[in-house]
C-alpha cells in the first residue's frame, strides 16, 4: 500500500470557490490511482488536504487529473495549484491557475519545465498533443477588414473560455473606473459641451485629472501629448 499526501489550493480572488464536487487522479510513470474525491466545498484562498491510497507505488508523478461535476447548480472553481507528496517524501508541484467550469476533467503536468524531447512517456506525448490541438482550436484568427491586422475569430468575448477572457476582477475595476471618469467629465461640463475650447488651459483643467492613472495594471494616459 502506497499513501500519497495531496493538498489542493483554491485561488484567493472573488468567486474562486465552489460547492461542486472535485476529485483527483494521480498519474505516475508506473500507473495511476483511482479517482478520489477531494471535497464538495472549496472556499477562496483555502486549501484542502487528503490522502490517496494506492495498491502500489506509482513511480514519479507526471501529471494529475482534476474532475469537476455538479449535482444541481453550476459553480465554477478556480484552482491555484496542487501539491503531492510521495511515500518517499518527494514533493511534486502542479501549478494550475485556471477556471474549471461545467462537468469537466483537466489534466495538469508536473511543474518542472520540459521540452518536447524530454517527454519519454507516451502519456505525456499524448497530453502535449491534445493541449496543442486545444490551443489551436481556441486561438483561431480571421481578417476583420482588408489591410487590417488579423483578430480572434469570435463574434463576442463571451464565446471565449473564462481562462482566456479578461479577469473578472480587472473587468469590474475597469467598469468602476469608467463610471467614475464619466461622472467626473459630466460634472466638469465636458460631456455636454457644445462649443469649442477657449484655450489649452481650459483643456488641461479637464484632461489632467485622468493623466497617469493606473487602472488594474493598465496605464491610461491623457490623449493630449503636450499636457
Amino acid at each position: 500500500m502506497a499513501i500519497y499526501k495531496v493538498t489542493v489550493a483554491t485561488g484567493d480572488m472573488a468567486e474562486a470557490g465552489t460547492n461542486n464536487s472535485i476529485s483527483i487522479t494521480l498519474v505516475g510513470s508506473y500507473g495511476e490511482s483511482r479517482q478520489t474525491t477531494v471535497s464538495f466545498l472549496f472556499l477562496p484562498g483555502k486549501e484542502r488536504s487528503l490522502s490517496v491510497h494506492c495498491g502500489q507505488d506509482l513511480g514519479p508523478i507526471v501529471l494529475i487529473r482534476l474532475h469537476k461535476w455538479r449535482l444541481f447548480l453550476e459553480d465554477a472553481w478556480f484552482c491555484k495549484d496542487v501539491r503531492v507528496t510521495a511515500p518517499n517524501g518527494t514533493l511534486y508541484r502542479f501549478p494550475c491557475y485556471q477556471w474549471l467550469e461545467g462537468v469537466t476533467t483537466v489534466e495538469v503536468r508536473e511543474g518542472s519545465g520540459k521540452k518536447l524531447v524530454d517527454d519519454k512517456l507516451q502519456i505525456l506525448k499524448e497530453h502535449r498533443r491534445r493541449e496543442l490541438a486545444a490551443r489551436q482550436e481556441a486561438y483561431r484568427w480571421k481578417n476583420f477588414a482588408q489591410g487590417w491586422p488579423r483578430c480572434l475569430n469570435v463574434d463576442s468575448i463571451f464565446e471565449l473560455d473564462s481562462n482566456i477572457q479578461f479577469s473578472r476582477i480587472r473587468a469590474n475595476n475597469f467598469t468602476g473606473f469608467l463610471i467614475f471618469q464619466g461622472a467626473s467629465h459630466f460634472l466638469s461640463g465636458f460631456l455636454l459641451r457644445r462649443t469649442s475650447w477657449n484655450s489649452l488651459d481650459e483643456m488641461r483643467t479637464i484632461f489632467s485629472r485622468t493623466q497617469g492613472r493606473d487602472i488594474g495594471g493598465c496605464l491610461v494616459c491623457c490623449p493630449l501629448p503636450f499636457l
